[in-house]
């Protein structure tokens, strides 16, 4: 079973000002990581950083989140983080520079000099909701800019009109030399965080193990889709870097696509699919726009992850493709189930995807093997 090397694809450079924000670029040349064979990926889904800053509770939910993601990271020492959408609560956070949130989010992952790629979800860039309870007698706001929080040198300098995706990805890339993260193909904006890395084998470094694309299902600042411009991109991509097929490739995104929906358990979860809380309906994209007609004629698609519903966490079939969900590793936003991550496993000889769910108390299940395709129960 030979290493695995992590490698970025050529990424899109850009030194452009775009919507007042100057893109940074990185060096040029590879970005290799030698972490212990099998390659192993953490998932930190809707973390909701920020929520609720201006209470007692918000702020505790953060800590707690941390916690989490800390736990995770010691049980399982993976080999890379995916943070996979919904890394703040954008419409609570009443300071213009959101990035201080992200920057608390990704901190348990950087402690530990562990790499990351984000992604962004429908909350990360949301405008931001007055709360009734703020407006006074006269019906005049308080000022409620944290000082803890803020970069504002006074209340005049405070802002409400929230972090905009390219700026917030711009800060992470910026000031964590740990961090994946890109831009994206310039035309696909204001759809931001689309690119694509690549795990290698140490044993032969210009032979790819696999694929990983992560695209922007919108949500916040435009409509929650992956469109069709998005869909031509992952076509044109993975016939310039896998013309055929041979390479499997895992699909990050954070907003389920319609097909989630057709593959819902109604009610508990039972073969094939694994897991262990079906307790909503599926929340899709507004539309579908051709990505999964593509993903599912290629056989070199394995699995899509994605976040969004906080009360859902298995893995079904659809075709010769896995749909799973994350677990909900945060402690803001909604629901009261146990917080986790899901972990996903890729080997090299003889090749394989394996996914399971580690829970903030240490214990393990809804484990699945995703590819060979195989529908048995794997659980522990």
């Amino acid at each position: 079973m030979g290493r695995l090397l992590f490698l970025l694809i050529s990424p899109y450079l850009y030194s452009l000002l775009i919507s007042a924000v100057a893109l940074p670029t990185k060096p040029e040349g590879y970005h290799k990581l030698r972490p212990s064979a099998p390659f192993k990926i953490a998932l930190f889904a809707d973390l909701h950083f920020g929520e609720a800053e201006s209470t007692d509770w918000g702020p505790l939910q953060d800590v707690n989140s941390t916690r989490v993601m800390s736990s995770v990271l010691d049980d399982e020492n993976p080999d890379f983080v995916i943070y996979l959408g919904d890394v703040i609560t954008a419409n609570n956070i009443a300071i213009r520079n959101a990035s201080l949130y992200w920057d608390q989010a990704v901190s348990p992952t950087r402690a530990k000099g562990i790499p990351w790629a984000s992604v962004f979800g429908n909350h990360d860039d949301a405008a931001f909701e007055w709360p009734i309870e703020w407006f006074s007698a006269p019906g005049i706001p308080k000022i409620h800019c944290p000082v803890a929080n803020s970069s504002c040198s006074g209340e005049e300098d405070c802002s409400f009109k929230g972090t905009q995706r390219l700026e917030l990805m711009k800060n992470e890339i910026e000031l964590n030399a740990l961090s994946y993260s890109q831009f994206g193909p310039k035309e696909l904006w204001p759809s931001v965080s689309n690119y694509v890395l690549q795990v290698l084998s140490s044993e032969n470094p210009k032979s790819p193990v696999a694929f990983l694309y992560f695209l922007d299902s919108g949500g916040g600042s435009y409509p929650e889709v992956i469109s069709s411009s998005q869909a031509e991109w992952f076509q044109k991509k993975a016939l310039e870097i896998n013309p055929d097929s041979r390479v499997p490739e895992i699909i990050f995104w954070h907003i389920p696509s319609r097909a989630y929906k057709k593959v819902a358990p109604l009610f508990g979860i039972h073969k094939p699919c694994v897991g262990s809380i079906n307790k909503e309906k599926v929340a899709t994209q507004e539309a579908e726009m051709g990505i999964m007609k593509l993903l599912v004629e290629r056989v070199s698609a394995k699995a899509v992850f994605v976040g969004h519903n906080h009360g859902l966490d298995w893995c079904c079939p659809y075709e010769k493709l896995w749909l799973c969900f994350a677990r909900h590793t945060g402690y803001g936003g909604y629901g009261n189930w146990d917080r986790g991550a899901r972990i996903v496993e890729i080997t090299q000889q003889p090749f394989s995807i394996k996914s399971w769910i580690r829970m903030e108390d240490g214990s393990v299940h809804s484990e699945v093997v995703l590819s060979p395709f195989i529908n048995r129960d794997k659980s522990t």
